[in-house]
């Protein structure tokens, strides 16, 4: 199966009134599409054929997660002086995964095969979510480090140009994630079907 998987960022960085403290709140949801197909070929071509559609590679993939980032920031300005009195950093997450509708009739070496396959689309899937929520504490930490600025302008210009900043950081890390991964994927599944193969001979 030659398979990819696929991340989508929504770089809807928002600056917004916030009331206090410094935060990273992470939320993360799921949803599924069904696929059909009764032996591995078919499978490979349901996905093909049902997974999310990602406009930036035109194709459709096995599995995707859909982030938005926004920040909520509060200014404090004394004396002259503009600095960050808060910042509240939210990443929203949506983990697109696929369910096979044909599982409880599937022969045993079928359905090791999805099993193996479905698991490994989850992992890659909650990996992407897991760095974007690093990358969401990086910006909470990045914005409370900036120092006062002549007026509250120019520390929103400065808000904007880190948070910019690690974002691009952020899309270049799930790119390379990605990348790895599909470079891997018929190692990595080779691999984990043996050991699940010699688990069941092993009465496992």
């Amino acid at each position: 199966m030659g398979l990819r998987h696929r991340f989508v960022i929504g770089l809807c960085l928002a600056v917004l009134p916030a009331q206090a403290g410094a935060d990273m709140i992470s939320n993360k949801s799921y949803s599924y599409f069904t696929i059909g197909g009764k032996t591995a070929g078919e499978l490979d071509r349901e996905l093909s054929r049902s997974g999310p559609f990602m406009k930036e590679t035109g194709l459709h993939h096995p599995g995707a997660t859909k982030m938005k980032f926004t920040a909520a920031v509060t200014y404090e300005s004394t004396a002259n002086r503009c600095r960050v009195k808060s910042a509240r950093i939210s990443v929203d997450t949506r983990i697109i995964l696929p369910k096979w509708k044909h599982r409880r009739q599937a022969t045993r070496s079928l359905g090791v095969i999805w099993d193996t396959l479905s698991r490994d689309i989850k992992r890659h899937e909650e990996r992407h979510a897991e760095i974007a929520r690093q990358y969401a504490r990086k910006i909470d930490a990045a914005l409370l480090r900036l120092p006062a600025r002549d007026g509250c302008d120019a520390l929103r210009a400065e808000v904007n140009k880190a948070s910019e900043r690690i974002l691009k950081a952020h899309y270049a890390e799930q790119a390379s994630f990605d990348r790895a991964e599909a470079a891997s994927f018929e190692r990595r599944m080779s691999r984990m079907l043996r050991f699940k193969a010699e688990a069941m001979a092993g009465g496992g």
